[in-house]
């Protein structure tokens, strides 16, 4: 048995400050938040807690852990930090216009070739950590052939995205132990 864990770093961290700024009182609530562009730039991930957050209970062992994003500045040691704490990395440089590109198309490559190359559905699981409904056609494809997909993200993720996963595994509840 072994886990795979796909996780879209922009998505999670920006909609974790989010999070952060409604908690903080910044925005009446995630509507709010994003309706005004509403971040509490202040909040930081810890990736450490996240990845043992994501493989807790030690069952079954992680497989593969994936961590997806835009070409960091030199001086950014959370690219580092992550590795050091197990994830591999796949970085993307970003556009001509400054526009992150290519992640969710990654991401989703990287889960229906593990899916068909690399895991067994009838004892692996997937756990995908992003909240858009970009992810929809994949995770309901890997569900309805027998792979169980987990979605972890926090509770503003996409309804429809929450409603094909297998499961739904909100965040919110351990925002602060995530926390760096």
């Amino acid at each position: 048995m072994a886990k795979f864990i796909y996780i879209d770093n922009s998505n999670v961290f920006i909609e974790g400050q989010r999070v952060a700024a409604v908690r903080n009182g910044n925005a009446l609530d995630m509507v709010d938040a994003q309706t005004r562009g509403v971040f509490d730039t202040g909040y930081r991930m810890d990736f450490g807690k996240l990845y043992r957050f994501l493989a807790r209970n030690g069952a079954p062992a992680v497989g593969r852990a994936v961590l997806f994003g835009s070409r960091p500045p030199p001086n950014d040691t959370l690219w580092a930090i992550a590795k050091s704490e197990g994830f591999e990395l796949v970085i993307e440089d970003r556009n001509a216009e400054n526009r992150e590109k290519k992640i969710d198309t990654g991401i989703v490559t990287a889960m229906a070739k593990d899916a068909y190359t690399r895991a067994d559905k009838s004892a692996d699981m997937f756990t995908l950590v992003a909240g858009d409904g970009d992810y929809v056609p994949v995770v309901r494809t890997l569900v309805e052939d027998g792979f169980t997909v987990n979605v972890t993200f926090w509770d503003h993720a996409s309804r429809e995205l929450q409603n094909t996963a297998s499961s739904f595994i909100p965040m919110n509840p351990h925002f602060d132990a995530l926390a760096l």
